[in-house]
């Protein structure tokens, strides 16, 4: 049984004005930290302050999570932007939620980029080095919570930014270590236990296991549950449990060392 520390994250905030996406504060009462939609693919001012109130208030951290300005696609459709609009863009949103975290007495501890954003950041490595280029030139001691396996993992190390590993309990991997494209079949993982047992055999294998059965080794810091799913806060109570079972200590992705 190991007595290693790992985070359990979640994105959260992500409704917008007075339409709700998921359970938020059910989530807060399991997870460590939480990915913070800033405006661009969810979420707006008064979700985002509510967000991150409720999230000090559990003592869960806080992230900022970025994304390419598209709140009719969700944030899942790539665009085309230069280095400095992407930069500036991530700017922007990550400045936002730190205002909204400075009003309620806390700060934004880490930053990570969502939906295409995220998963173009992960083979470009163009994109992946203004990501980092951007969180950098914030606070060097922001922490980038990045897929395992992935170019933004590889640029924020060369950059010497801090960089958490992270891998995803509700979707299946492909055999180069990246997400399965949710228009495939088998992309998301929707069973709760099916979760669970996803997350521990990555665990138990230290690897990414992809949906063929390969194995990709990788330190693994953080596992996310995606808060817009109908069983998230199912999942996410299992996954704790069972983290917990296997002699894991939970605790906030700035804890983690």
């Amino acid at each position: 049984m190991t007595t290693s520390f790992i985070n359990l994250n979640a994105d959260l905030g992500e409704g917008f004005g007075a339409w709700q996406m998921g359970d938020d504060g059910a989530l807060l009462e399991i997870i460590n930290s939480a990915n913070v939609a800033c405006g661009f693919h969810a979420g707006d001012p008064a979700i985002m302050r509510d967000t991150v109130r409720q999230a000090f208030a559990q003592g869960v951290s806080v992230g900022a999570h970025p994304s390419f300005p598209d709140l009719q696609g969700f944030g899942r459709r790539a665009m085309q932007m230069s280095s400095k609009d992407l930069e500036a863009n991530i700017l922007y949103q990550v400045g936002a939620l730190q205002a909204m975290a400075a009003a309620e007495g806390g700060r934004v501890t880490h930053v990570k980029p969502h939906g295409a954003l995220n998963n173009i950041a992960c083979v470009d490595v163009a994109v992946a080095e203004s990501v980092v280029r951007a969180v950098q030139s914030l606070n060097q001691g922001l922490i980038l919570l990045a897929p395992a396996h992935s170019a933004l993992v590889r640029a924020a190390e060369a950059a010497g930014l801090p960089v958490r590993y992270e891998v995803f309990a509700d979707r299946a991997y492909l055999d180069d270590g990246q997400l399965m494209p949710r228009s495939r079949p088998g992309a998301v993982l929707h069973d709760a236990q099916d979760c669970v047992a996803h997350v521990l055999r990555m665990l138990r294998e230290k690897a990414i296991v992809t949906a063929t059965g390969g194995f990709l080794p990788t330190r693994i810091d953080s596992i996310c549950v995606h808060g817009d799913g109908p069983d998230a806060v199912h999942t996410a109570r299992l996954i704790r449990q069972a983290l917990a079972s296997e002699g894991y200590t939970l605790v906030p992705l700035d804890r983690l060392t």
